[in-house]
């Protein structure tokens, strides 16, 4: 502000004004320098405080986008298939942001090695048609349906059969069930797979390049690639000619030679709902760590060995169990069906799984999964996905000579490694191996499908071909 000064006393009183507005000329010309400046501070402060949020912001982004950290995809010789293959990683990244989603992808993408699979649209005769009856979505064999359900929301799945390693054939055989019995009834699977085959074959040129070496089936019943229920009919009868080459997803696995496995397969689970797991999981007592039955099978058991067919059911194995220990206050047998018997399995520390028909049986997926060490009585069963199920450490194998001397067999472990064995059961990994989802998830069952096509892709006629080139 200027400084006002009285004139000297000769002034007049106009000097005095004078001298005012010549203070206040320069006091608006001092203020409006200050102004300026003031402005000019202003102006380069905001561009200061623009560039450093700018800066701050960008950075971020510029890291995460460089070319050394942007994740390379599996390269197959396919621009398709590099691409499906960056979708599968980046799409999980969406779902969450925890690190330890971001580092298990790769390993995602590198255990199926960039795997695509084309599922044929077939017409429902060969399978919606048969979900009219709901037991083909929820009984033992239903990993038919639970596979291909879960492959047309896969990020495996391509539209594009030329990018494709496999080609799904989505036929459910399982779901006939008899008027008679309420059985599947399979007599008419050969048929039916025959219709497709002929179909898919006259329709696109992918089956006849390969003789269908690289076509997926699903056999979900007792002896597999035979399509039969019964092992003399199913031997006899052998593997279908136009399926000898294909790959077969079947419940029927031995460890020794056998007509029904004569061709190239994958030994998979039996289906068991999980919503039907849940509900017992969730309204178990199992979950405060009480099982008060200590021996637990329900199911068939003859009281004759020799059934009214003439064939001998089981062996005779579950016959032998019924008359050694159907007395026995610790044995929980049962010879009849129980609509809520998964809850008796929660209850229960040992679940029996002797062989039927067939070695397999549903109760040892069942019985992992409600966390009932599986008793297995099936001489030479190959149980599904042994190299992600350590089946040793969480199940007792026992030999059928053997069934009648089960009471000191596992008095002997529970004395020994029985809270190992109970441990073992109670990985997430475990359990999960053995379970189908209605869309694939890391480590399900359909996953370890997936997995172990992944280890057949040298059957994949495009990968040969873009080897070849």
């Amino acid at each position: 502000m200027a400084e006002l000064k009285r004139a000297p006393p000769t002034s007049k009183s106009r000097g005095f004004y004078v001298r005012m507005r010549l203070l206040h000329g320069y006091g608006k010309h001092h203020q409006r320098l200050a102004q300026d400046k003031k402005s000019f501070f202003h102006r380069y402060y905001k561009w200061v405080l623009w560039l450093s949020l700018s800066f701050y912001f960008f950075c971020p982004y510029l890291l995460s986008h460089s070319p050394k950290q942007r994740l390379k995809p599996l390269r197959t010789g396919s621009a398709g298939s590099t691409h499906s293959s960056r979708a599968l990683f980046e799409s999980s990244l969406s779902l969450s942001n925890s690190s330890s989603t971001r580092s298990q992808e790769p390993e995602i993408d590198q255990e199926l090695r960039g795997l695509k699979i084309y599922v044929y649209d077939l017409p429902p005769k060969y399978n919606s048609e048969w979900l009219s009856n709901e037991r083909c979505r929820t009984h033992l064999f239903a990993s038919e349906v639970a596979i291909h359900r879960a492959l047309l929301t896969s990020d495996v799945r391509t539209l594009d059969p030329h990018e494709a390693d496999f080609f799904f054939v989505p036929v459910y055989v399982s779901c006939n069930f008899s008027t008679t019995n309420g059985f599947p009834a399979i007599g008419h699977a050969r048929s039916l797979l025959l219709s497709a085959v002929q179909l898919i074959s006259s329709e696109q040129p992918f089956w006849n390049r390969s003789s269908g070496s690289d076509h997926v089936f699903v056999a979900s019943h007792d002896y597999g690639a035979c399509f039969h229920a019964m092992e003399d009919r199913a031997v006899a009868d052998g593997v279908p000619e136009f399926l000898k080459k294909s790959i077969i997803l079947q419940t029927f696995g031995v460890n020794y030679d056998h007509p029904c496995q004569d061709v190239e397969h994958v030994v998979i689970p039996p289906y068991i709902p999980p919503e039907s797991l849940r509900r017992t999981l969730e309204s178990s007592p199992a979950n405060s760590g009480r099982r008060d039955i200590w021996v637990f099978f329900r199911g068939k058991m003859e009281v004759h060995p020799k059934n009214i067919s003439g064939r001998f059911y089981s062996k005779a194995v579950r016959s032998v169990i019924w008359h050694k220990y159907s007395g026995d206050p610790r044995f929980y047998l049962r010879r009849h069906r129980f609509a809520g018997y998964q809850s008796e399995i929660a209850r229960s520390v040992f679940c029996l799984c002797p062989l039927g028909w067939a070695p397999w049986s549903p109760r040892l997926a069942e019985s992992v999964a409600l966390g009932c060490v599986p008793v297995v009585i099936a001489d030479g069963i190959r149980l599904p996905f042994q190299e992600a199920v350590p089946w040793p450490e969480i199940s007792l194998a026992v030999a059928e000579r053997d069934a009648a001397r089960l009471g000191p067999i596992l008095d002997r472990v529970a004395a020994t490694n029985l809270s190992d064995i109970q441990r073992n059961l109670l990985r997430p990994e475990v359990r999960r191996a053995l379970l189908y989802h209605d869309r694939v998830e890391r480590g399900d069952a359909t996953w370890h499908v997936l997995r172990a096509l992944a280890g057949k892709l040298d059957r994949s006629c495009r990968r040969s071909r873009v080897y070849g080139q």
